[in-house]
């Protein structure tokens, strides 16, 4: 695998681009907005420039690895020649399947289409391209360059060379592959998403605070950061999106999105995103601050 396409420089887009290239393998980063390459870019410099501050790259390293991406705005030009392309655009069912249609006539047979979804069906996305063998999900974990994790969710007809060739080029990243099938939420949030929606129920129901929720989650269980912290950072439309998948996939109201959730994303209450979801993170410090609607 010498070359691949990224497409989406989102944060999720960017940092599958950053791991790519960071292992010596040439990317085409795509994304319709010059201004979200450029920022892409940016971000992946930073994050490296991170990396060679606490001495774990060189700063050749870091050279080397952002003359291993260019950008591209063009979708066919910019999946010309690679091996596998990922698509890693917004959490959309309609947008994903017009991407794989796209990338299924502009690519060669031989090459693996892999999608970034967190929930959505690989099986689903699949049907609208000729290859359904070749292809599969590869759901990372963000941020990319430093969680070890990646879930390759095997569609229904995804074949066991492709399964393996994704399993071993993942190893070669420096992650740490696990195989899953193909059912809404597949493992990561199927057990995730429920928790954090139990947790807005709690916060709903005036059970208990969002700073008390979040600390006996992570003094109680242990959890590096709290689910209402972790919604937060996730983003609440992707939350809501996952468990809408899933509630939709089940028809298991165990599924059905607190109508807080529902009623912070109306609000554009997104969390990191917008500057505000559960907490507060327009004030410029690293500092927990709990949004004014919570206090």
């Amino acid at each position: 695998m010498q070359k691949v396409a990224v497409i989406g420089a989102g944060t999720m887009g960017n940092g599958i681009a950053h791991t790519f290239a960071q292992s010596g393998i040439k990317v085409n980063l795509i994304d319709i907005s010059q201004e979200a390459l450029d920022k892409a870019l940016a971000t992946i410099s930073k994050n490296l420039g991170r990396m060679v501050a606490k001495e774990k790259i060189s700063e050749e390293d870091k050279n080397n690895t952002i003359a291993n991406i260019s950008t591209h705005t063009d979708m066919i030009a910019g999946v010309e020649g690679v091996g596998l392309v990922v698509e890693a655009a917004t959490e959309n069912l309609d947008l994903k399947l017009k991407i794989f249609k796209s990338m299924d006539e502009a690519t060669s047979d031989d090459v693996i289409l892999a999608t970034n979804t967190s929930s959505i069906s690989i099986t689903q996305i699949a049907a609208v391209t000729g290859r359904p063998d070749k292809v599969i999900g590869m759901h990372f974990m963000n941020p990319v360059p430093i969680m070890k994790l990646v879930e390759i969710i095997r569609g229904y007809s995804t074949s066991d060379e492709v399964t393996n060739t994704i399993m071993e080029l993942s190893k070669k990243l420096g992650k740490t592959p696990t195989e899953v099938n193909d059912y809404p939420g597949f493992v990561a949030n199927r057990i995730l998403m429920p928790m954090i929606n139990e947790a807005i129920i709690t916060l709903h129901e005036g059970v208990a605070g969002v700073e008390e929720i979040d600390t006996v989650m992570k003094l109680g269980m242990a959890h590096p950061m709290g689910p209402l912290q972790l919604a937060d950072f996730i983003g609440l439309d992707v939350c809501l999106s996952i468990l809408n998948v899933m509630y939709e996939g089940f028809g298991n109201p165990k599924y059905a999105p607190c109508p807080l959730l529902v009623n912070m994303v109306a609000a554009s209450k997104m969390g990191i995103k917008s500057g505000e979801g559960f907490y507060s993170w327009g004030h410029g410090t690293k500092d927990l601050i709990v949004s004014n609607q919570f206090r």
